[in-house]
């Protein structure tokens, strides 16, 4: 992106005016102290950038700023740092063109998941792409009655099965359904919960089978959808998710609603992750491609 939407400037403003902003604050001092580094140590952890990576940060900081560095030049090397995080493991969405693309949605109930899922489908449908989508979370009722309303506020078609279905089988037939309409992108919901991380990795493993067998390489995208509000709890998640299946990438939900943005770089920083979409407000159009640089930026400049 070479210009950042307002929105998603708009969905770090809780960021900005908490944490980073009083980091920024760090940095419109007369020179870097010893309190200095105690304040922005405290301030980065508080923010959920994670013990892991703020020691990271912290480090590479104290070897490169000098007794007489001054501090807007201290602050740019903060940012180059943070940004040297998020760079490494950044990519393209949906690399390469195929003729179905099939995006699997992964995460706890409650992180935003079916939200994130209308909006990914709003977010193909714009680009003029035929989307389908399946409803393969067939443990709770409710999963299903919500994605296929909000498919009907989308516009496009939901394959589902009745509640207690097999989700094999929810896969399966909207692979079918999506090849048979030619569609471009079929996005599967998946279960929120299960009992254990063993009963996680075997559902979804079964589901990415059941998809390999119908199309190639499929899933060609594994999404986990992170609750922005939960800090460290959501850091948990990714771990958890990541050793059961192969995500390929990260949703940032309610990103508007947190005050502790700092979790982007835990994740990229520990589990070698990139987000690539966030949600950016509570319609359908709050849905920004994920861009390092503009992050970075709009973490530490004052637009209020």
């Amino acid at each position: 992106m070479t210009a950042r939407p307002k929105a998603f400037d708009d969905s770090l403003t809780k960021t900005r005016r908490s944490f980073f902003g009083r980091i920024a604050g760090l940095f419109r001092q007369e020179k870097i102290t010893e309190e200095t580094w105690d304040e922005l140590e405290m301030l980065l952890l508080q923010a959920d950038v994670g013990t892991k990576t703020t020691i990271r940060v912290m480090d590479a900081l104290r070897q490169q700023v000098k007794a007489n560095t001054p501090p807007e030049q201290a602050q740019e090397m903060l940012k180059a740092e943070l940004l040297a995080i998020l760079k490494p493991v950044q990519r393209a969405y949906l690399p390469g063109s195929r003729l179905l693309h099939v995006i699997f949605v992964v995460g706890v109930n409650g992180s935003g998941k079916t939200t994130s899922i209308a909006k990914l489908a709003k977010y193909h449908k714009s680009r003029g792409q035929t989307v389908l989508l399946a409803a393969a979370d067939t443990f709770r009722a409710a999963a299903i009655d919500q994605i296929k309303i909000w498919g009907e506020r989308v516009g496009v078609d939901v394959v589902a099965h009745q509640p207690g279905a097999d989700p094999g089988a929810v896969v399966y037939d909207a692979i079918g359904a999506a090849q048979a309409r030619h569609a471009d992108v079929l996005i599967i919901d998946t279960a929120g919960r299960l009992q254990t991380k063993y009963n996680l990795m075997q559902e979804l493993r079964k589901l990415r089978g059941v998809a390999q067998k119908q199309v190639h390489l499929a899933p060609h995208e594994t999404l986990l959808v992170l609750d922005a509000t939960t800090g460290q709890n959501g850091l948990s998640q990714a771990k958890a998710f990541a050793e059961a299946v192969q995500v390929t990438g990260v949703v940032l939900a309610k990103l508007d609603s947190s005050s502790k943005g700092g979790i982007v770089f835990a994740i990229a920083d520990e589990y070698k992750l990139p987000v690539l979409f966030v949600a950016t407000g509570e319609k359908l159009d709050d849905w920004a491609e994920f861009d390092p640089q503009a992050f970075v930026d709009s973490l530490f400049e004052n637009r209020e």
